[in-house]
Parts: structure tokens; C-alpha cells; sequence
């Protein structure tokens, strides 16, 4: 799997089920996407098909099915997307990300206090 992991909205929604459920079938997926998408079984036996081409997910034979499981945890999607925004929309610069989001009113006065607790923390605690 490459370092960097840029998905869309559908691909994360496919991941989010296999996460919470572990392994599954198209069917389980499809089923899982129902509520929210409704996508037809061929679409997410495709997009499964090709997460599994690029490394993401990985795929076992049970009887005549396949089960498919995350390859990449949440926290590894969610690092390297949030890396590639810093990238590419300010140039590399994490404290830009971070003004902006003060700036706009984004984070509101808890989350804030949140974050300074967080930057208070010594590492890896």
C-alpha cells in the first residue's frame, strides 16, 4: 500500500463499514450502504475491486464469496488525508491549517480548550 491514502467520500463510507464491522461481503457492504446511498451490488463489488488494487483492502475467498478487510486503520486514512490538505491547500505549513481554523470561527471555545490540553501533553502519553 502507498504511504499516502487520498479517498473519496464513497471509498471512506465502504471503509467506515468494514472498520466498524471487520470482515464483510459486497453484500454486507451493500447493505451497510443502504440507508445512506442505496449504490447497486456491482457498484460496490467495483469500488471493493479496485480499494483492493490499490492496497487498501485485501480480499478472501469463503465458498464462492469474497470477504474483504481494511488493510489501513482509520487513524492512518484520517493522518494521511489530513497530511495531503496540509499539502496541498497551505503549502505544507500545519500551523497555517490551524490559524485558518481559529480564524474562521471553525473551532469553538471548548474544542479550543481541548487543543491546548492536547499541547500541553508531554509526548507519547
Amino acid at each position: 500500500m502507498a504511504k499516502q491514502v487520498a479517498l473519496s467520500e464513497l471509498q471512506l463510507d465502504v471503509l467506515r463499514i468494514l472498520w466498524e464491522r471487520g470482515e464483510c461481503s459486497t453484500l454486507d457492504v451493500v447493505e451497510g450502504l443502504r440507508k445512506d446511498r442505496g449504490l447497486a451490488h456491482t457498484t460496490v463489488s467495483t469500488l471493493l475491486t479496485r480499494l483492493e488494487k490499490r492496497g487498501v483492502v485485501t480480499s478472501i475467498r469463503d465458498g464462492r464469496q469474497l470477504l474483504y478487510k481494511a488493510r489501513v486503520t482509520e487513524s492512518k486514512v484520517r493522518s494521511s488525508m489530513v497530511t495531503g490538505l496540509i499539502y496541498t491547500l497551505f503549502k505544507g505549513d500545519a500551523k497555517a491549517l490551524l490559524a485558518h481554523l481559529v480564524d474562521e470561527d471553525e473551532i469553538d471555545a471548548a474544542d479550543l480548550e481541548r487543543v491546548r490540553k492536547l499541547l500541553k501533553k508531554e509526548p507519547n502519553q
